[in-house]
């Protein structure tokens, strides 16, 4: 039986006590809920239609069930994938074996593209089986890899990973070499950027967008850029490197596996990534 978290505002919604603090909840609820006592908690009910769906979004992307109403209430629909900007959606339903990472969904005009995996769900497979299905998954590194291999075989979809974290995917039938970029599609391509694990891949969709995994984020709080130090599992020195190299490329959008996603003008992005760069080689 769900345990309560004495630190809820009183009311229907509440975090019960089994959260493992990964986030997520707060990504997509921001100032709904909130980090209290080394977990999530509601500091208020939710008033307004957004805030409930903001409150329903949370609950069906937690990875751990801990979200909960005290008084039974019917799901809305339409929730996830939810479009975040033209054509990209977060997925939701987010995998406890990815410690809550997020994963999102590119629909092209020929094809989608998972990036990243959740949890294994009948009401998204019947989402995306109308949208097309899939025909590739690309895996950011080995943390997020979740149900990947249940969609692949479902929707008959490529995998992507880098060599150096295939044996968290061995499934996967396409691999990323060394540190030297790949073309998935026109479109599309994988950047090697060691730091988080050896084998962490930013994935570039055009100009528009970066795929982070892990290895950069935005950071609410502070408005910015950010990377995870204390969550760098293979070499912050080679992370730092990594992200000097993105330098090289221009995007708007970062979509991240953990931490904040957000957008900035091209230009402002470079400028924000040349300053994270250079507090990282600091510290």
């Amino acid at each position: 039986m769900a345990t309560r978290h004495e630190l809820n505002v009183p009311g229907d919604w509440f975090v019960d006590t089994s959260c493992i603090d990964c986030a997520a909840a707060r990504e997509v609820a921001p100032g709904l809920i909130v980090a209290r006592d080394g977990q999530s908690v509601f500091a208020r009910q939710p008033q307004t239609e957004e805030e409930l769906k903001m409150a329903w979004r949370a609950r069906l992307l937690c990875p751990t069930a801990s979200i909960h109403t005290a008084t039974k209430q019917a799901t809305p629909d339409g929730l996830f994938p939810q479009e975040l900007t033209s054509g990209i959606y977060r997925l939701g339903y987010n995998a406890r074996g990815s410690f809550g990472a997020h994963s999102y969904l590119i629909r092209r005009q020929a094809d989608n593209f998972m990036v990243d995996s959740p949890r294994w769900t009948s009401n998204l497979v019947a989402k995306l089986e109308a949208w097309g299905g899939l025909s590739n998954i690309l895996l950011s590194h080995r943390d997020d890899v979740a149900d990947a291999d249940r969609y692949a075989r479902h929707f008959g979809a490529h995998v992507w990973i880098h060599e150096w974290d295939k044996a968290a995917a061995r499934f996967a039938d396409n691999t990323i070499k060394g540190r030297e970029p790949t073309a998935i599609a026109e479109d599309l391509l994988a950047v090697p950027v060691p730091g988080h694990t050896k084998g962490s891949v930013v994935y570039l969709y055009g100009d528009r967008a970066a795929f982070t995994g892990d290895s950069l984020a935005v950071s609410h709080r502070d408005g910015d850029l950010t990377a995870f130090r204390d969550a760098c599992w293979y070499s912050w020195p080679e992370q730092i490197k990594s992200l000097r190299r993105l330098l090289d490329y221009s995007f708007e959008w970062v979509f991240a596996g953990h931490g904040g996603s957000g957008h900035f003008p091209a230009a402002q992005m470079r400028l924000r990534l040349e300053n994270l760069v250079q507090r990282m080689a600091n510290e």
